[in-house]
């Protein structure tokens, strides 16, 4: 349910980092100059960097010229809402700072909304910090951006650090996924349309495939990703969170509550994942649009068995999606960028075209969310003719292209919703503690396999859709990615 308290105050940790200049505060400045968030709200930002109020309102300058779209770019609105902006230099470790972050804040009786995205190990001085600063009462909420943790434990210690000063509605925990245009919209396909929701099951659909690939390499996150990899990087949030919103049964309301106790329902379904559905792989050197590339471990500059790529065959032990195969991949360096999730239909029980040639293809669903973001239904139809040889059936595709449906609407990033509805108190689309926890078995489960098999990840190069085995793992039960 939606906290009607609103706030006065907005408080930046790591404001002075990549995320902060390429996504906050351009989503900040947008919000701002769409009147969506109140005049009287402060921004503070605070991170180590020694800078005053006036380096910080330049550096900001600098990030929003940069990464403002043109047709954004409005020089009062910009100077009215670098106003808002100052800046207090914190080093997190230590206790001592917080007090003068407290003093830079001011009265936050009004509401104060935490941004908190920091290292893992410094989410408990952090919190403790902010607690002995008087900035954790009920007035407080904070946001917790990814990663929480790199297991189950850790996952916990962090989330019991946060609750030992803050309540469960008080805490947003951040998958900038759920902030989608096109994520959002996967409900309103479900539920919205008659059509759909009847033939969501294991009587009409064969199999899900969820595919999440980039063809960046390594992208400066070197130590990050190395210590994480790809399952836990990308698997354990961004592509459980999209199985979840795939499968759950039908909420209540559109309401926290309802849709967050839907998803941990599927997530808590998911069947252990055997040796042989699940396939570990890491990039060689091989070409990106006619460009060379280096393997990961030259990338990395040192030989690791770390995964940049993998593939699962999931299974939902649940009535609804009982021996519905959830096919997830994802992977850097592969051929394309995107990110969707495919419905693949059951062929029609009996094919009266067939006597005189006609084929026919089973209906596919396609919902892409990036780089396009459009709704696909792939549908057949009758090739005009005579027929005199033959009835030719093809399929067609119905088009739904949310970029064009909506072309004058203002297209938003992930964080100008996530943003906001942290600012407002709508936890809708924040990720709760049981649906992480549960995430994290399913994850654990399948390290601990690998680590007890110690098989290195396979090599593919570059450029392609992974290795081998990624395919076979679909091939053998008669199914090809969507490529």
């Amino acid at each position: 349910m939606k906290d009607t308290m609103g706030c006065s105050a907005l408080l930046l940790f790591g404001a002075t980092g990549d995320l902060a200049r390429r996504k906050l505060l351009p989503s900040l400045y947008a919000l701002h100059e769409d009147g969506l968030i109140s005049e009287n709200l402060r921004i503070i930002g605070t991170a180590r960097s020694d800078m005053d109020d006036a380096a910080y309102t330049e550096m900001a300058r600098a990030a929003l010229a940069e990464f403002l779209p043109e047709d954004r770019k409005n020089d009062e609105a910009l100077e009215s809402f670098l106003e808002r902006i100052a800046y207090q230099p914190l080093d997190a470790s230590s206790i001592e700072g917080f007090q003068a972050l407290a003093d830079k804040l001011g009265d936050v009786s009004g509401g104060l909304a935490i941004f908190l995205s920091t290292a893992p190990f410094l989410f408990e001085p952090t919190i403790k910090g902010l607690d002995s600063a008087g900035l954790t009462g009920s007035h407080v909420r904070i946001g917790l951006e990814k990663p929480l943790g790199n297991d189950l434990e850790s996952s916990a210690a962090i989330n019991d650090a946060v609750a030992s000063v803050f309540s469960e509605s008080q805490i947003f925990r951040i998958d900038h996924y759920l902030g989608k245009e096109t994520v959002q919209n996967l409900m309103a396909l479900r539920f919205a349309n008659m059509m759909f929701e009847p033939l969501w099951n294991a009587q009409a659909i064969d199999h899900v495939q969820i595919t999440v690939s980039e063809t960046v390499g390594l992208e400066g996150r070197h130590g990050f990703y190395n210590d994480t990899g790809a399952l836990r990087d990308m698997v354990q949030n961004h592509i459980l969170q999209l199985v979840a919103l795939t499968a759950m049964e039908p909420p209540a309301n559109l309401d926290a509550a309802s849709v967050r106790d839907e998803k941990v329902k599927v997530l808590r379904s998911l069947r252990p994942v055997r040796g042989s559905e699940m396939v570990r792989g890491q990039y060689g050197s091989g070409a990106i649009d006619s460009n060379s590339v280096d393997s990961y471990a030259a990338d990395l500059g040192e030989v690791s068995d770390t995964e940049t790529y993998v593939a699962i065959k999931a299974h939902i032990d649940n009535w609804r999606w009982n021996g519905v195969p959830f096919y997830l991949r994802t992977g850097k360096r592969l051929a394309e960028r995107r990110s969707e999730i495919v419905i693949q239909f059951k062929n029609v029980p009996h094919n009266i075209f067939a006597e005189r040639d006609g084929r026919l293809n089973a209906n596919r669903l396609v919902i892409r969310l990036q780089p396009e973001e459009y709704v696909r239904l792939q549908v057949m139809a009758k090739q005009p003719g005579m027929d005199r040889e033959g009835v030719v059936l093809r399929e067609v595709p119905l088009d739904l292209s949310l970029t064009q449906a909506f072309a004058k609407a203002r297209r938003r990033i992930a964080y100008e919703r996530l943003l906001l509805d942290l600012i407002d108190g709508d936890p809708t689309l924040f990720v709760r503690r049981d649906e992480v926890e549960a995430q994290w078995r399913w994850i654990d489960d399948i390290r601990a396999k690998w680590a007890a098999s110690n098989e290195a990840p396979k090599s593919y190069g570059s450029g392609s859709w992974g290795p081998s085995a990624g395919i076979a793992l679909t091939e053998r039960d008669g199914v090809s990615w969507n490529e």
